[in-house]
């Protein structure tokens, strides 16, 4: 097993150990922008209205400010992406009982008495459906990640010669047609920027195991 001192995993766990400083902008931001996406969608897909889902990335990411000091950058301590899941999970299931609680006031008050009662209708925030769900959500947004931090690392035609041809599955032939560039220039920023892809990835997977 890796130590927190070697190889790459070091710079990794670093990145983490950044956001142990509240007075930290920058990492405060980059935590946000890599991860308010995924926190919303699973949110959104457990059930939740857009509204609610937003309040949960604000709750979420104020739980992990306050709990940050609690986490050790130490694979053996566990993964930055399973604690994140816990938190997350967490917030989701306020917003049900929150909405639980509204609609028997509601119900209370209008006299309901027929129907199926709120708790059998909404879904269980510690079910696996969730954990699915974030998985599948962390996948995602490692790759927009990792595709937003290559695109800043090589030029815009390159990357647009990328994105066509990879990302959008356009045939090599249709890109060359589209951008005026011969089919030499396609594999070439096919490959550059696929081993960028790769390596960023890797890195990003590193930081949250």
């Amino acid at each position: 097993m890796k130590t927190r001192t070697e190889g790459s995993d070091s710079t990794c766990w670093s990145l983490i150990e950044r956001l142990k400083n509240w007075d930290d902008k920058t990492g405060w931001q980059d935590f946000f922008d890599s991860y308010w996406k995924l926190i919303y969608r699973t949110a959104r897909k457990s059930g939740l209205t857009e509204d609610e889902a937003q309040e949960v990335v604000q709750e979420t990411v104020i739980g992990v400010a306050r709990k940050m000091q609690e986490f050790k950058a130490d694979p053996a301590f566990g993964s930055f992406k399973g604690w994140m899941l816990q938190i997350t999970r967490r917030r989701i299931a306020d917003q049900f009982r929150k909405r639980m609680v509204a609609e028997k006031t509601r119900r209370r008050f209008s006299a309901e008495t027929d129907g199926t009662g709120t708790t059998d209708r909404i879904p269980d925030p510690a079910g696996d459906h969730l954990e699915r769900v974030w998985h599948e959500e962390w996948r995602q947004n490692l790759m927009e990640s990792a595709l937003e931090r290559v695109k800043r690392q090589v030029s815009a035609k390159h990357y647009k010669i990328f994105h066509l041809h990879v990302v959008k599955q356009q045939p090599a032939q249709a890109v060359c047609a589209a951008l005026q560039v011969n089919i030499g220039q396609v594999y070439l920023a096919k490959h550059r920027v696929s081993m960028l892809l790769k390596k960023e990835i890797k890195r990003l997977e590193q930081r949250s195991q």
